[in-house]
């Protein structure tokens, strides 16, 4: 039976405070627990096996949402979170759990989404590959304007910007160059981009509702671009391009171009899709989601021909760039839902299939015409494990194993995780 509400908080109805014993951590950063009516509760900055003291902020008919209270039984994975901002910033959800536990709960999160979406009953899961560095990896960071004209991250539960004044996910650079950037309390910015290349570059990238952007007086060393709202980029100083190495070989970036933020990660993740490709001499390959030609560029040596698809302009200017060198490499840009299909019927016959899809995972119409392909072997690479887990599960049904699946921590401090899924034919 419900306890009495006592008071309202931001229109959820709050209860008398409960006690729960976190059962495990979900997808999402929170702990789980069971309610004495046997709801599910959601408890963020928990661990398992601790006994925890909580408040329910929110409620439904089978799961409630808590605010955690006060820790009753510690787990003895718990650790002093390193930021003060921690709890209240929404960049991080795992600093007060040390980092070899991190890496377990990650691990235990992916079987069980393997478990309850995908329906594998013994996923085989051959481990997770730490990042060389837990803590200032991201070469990438996303701010927001404050209010007083500094720069700081969205609140973890209002969903308003909090001025920070420390952050330890960026690389030395950005750490060094975000507390000088003062823009102004009117500059009409959404959204502030730092990022760092390989050789110490740095790009300040602002992105606006302006079609002319902001004027700026910036004396610091950094390349300044800005996103006009029709998604193209103006340089307003410095350089246009970002050099990335991976592996001794180099990409060239546009300011509005995705790459991982992890630099060591990336690397070793790299090594091991290169270690299981096919053990053809010359592949008929096919990548799908191709971004600015990361892994192309180590496909395209071991290929007869290489087949990509990309959807982002400015990827598609950089993948041209970068595997200029190859004439046995052919682009289409646009969809993968709309090209793959109009293309299928032009296709050799598939060695491999590599795709690395956003969070959402395969559209409908893409993973259909993946299955009528029928390709050999599928390397698959993701960032959000239950459209991993459904996109298996559908492959699978159509004639694939599941051969190996592996973990990359590309996001210490966070629920997010980089997986690798390896797929054979039959």
């Amino acid at each position: 039976m419900h306890q009495k509400a006592s008071r309202l908080f931001n229109g959820a109805i709050l209860t008398e405070n409960q006690r729960v014993r976190i059962e495990k951590l979900v997808y999402g950063g929170d702990g789980l627990g069971r309610l004495p009516d046997s709801r599910a509760v959601f408890v963020p900055f928990t661990l398992p096996g601790e006994v925890v003291e909580l408040q329910i902020v929110q409620e439904g008919k089978k799961f409630a949402r808590g605010k955690l209270i006060s820790i009753l039984e510690s787990s003895p994975a718990r650790i002093q979170p390193r930021c003060r901002h921690f709890g209240t910033c929404g960049g991080c959800h795992y600093q007060h759990i040390a980092y070899d536990a991190q890496l377990q709960a990650k691990l235990s999160i992916m079987e069980d989404q393997l478990r309850r979406l995908g329906g594998f009953l013994t996923p085989p899961i051959s481990g997770i590959t730490a990042s060389p560095d837990p803590w200032n990896y991201r070469n990438q960071m996303q701010f927001h304007p404050a209010p007083e004209g500094g720069l700081g991250f969205m609140d973890i539960e209002i969903k308003t910007v909090v001025p920070i004044q420390e952050c330890h996910l960026p690389t030395e650079g950005i750490n060094a160059l975000w507390p000088q950037i003062d823009l102004g309390a009117e500059t009409g910015l959404t959204r502030i981009i730092l990022r760092e290349d390989s050789f110490g570059e740095l790009m300040l990238v602002l992105e606006g509702g302006d079609e002319l952007g902001p004027e700026l007086s910036l004396d610091l060393p950094v390349s300044v671009c800005y996103l006009k709202p029709d998604g193209s980029c103006l340089t307003l100083a410095g350089q246009d391009q970002l050099i990335y190495q991976v592996l001794g070989r180099q990409l060239s970036l546009s300011p509005e171009s995705f790459f991982q933020v992890n630099l060591g990660v990336t690397e070793k993740l790299v090594e091991y899709v290169l270690a299981r490709l096919p053990q053809a001499p010359a592949l008929n390959t096919l990548e799908l989601y191709a971004g600015a030609g990361l892994f192309s560029l180590f496909l395209a040596e071991r290929s007869r021909e290489l087949i990509a698809i990309e959807s982002s302009p400015s990827a598609c200017y950089d993948f041209t760039n970068n595997l200029d060198a190859y004439d046995n490499v052919r682009l289409y840009e646009g969809p993968v839902e709309e090209v793959l299909p109009a293309l299928i019927d032009d296709l050799p016959s598939l060695d491999l299939v590599l795709l690395d899809p956003p969070r959402a995972g395969l559209h409908p119409k893409a993973r259909e015409s993946l299955e009528k392909l029928a390709s050999e072997h599928i390397i698959y690479i993701s960032c959000d494990p239950s459209t991993l887990a459904r996109d298996l599960k559908h492959l699978c049904a159509a004639g694939y194993k599941l051969v190996d699946l592996h973990l990359f921590d590309m996001f210490p401090q966070t629920y997010h995780m980089e997986t690798v899924a390896i797929l054979q034919r039959g």
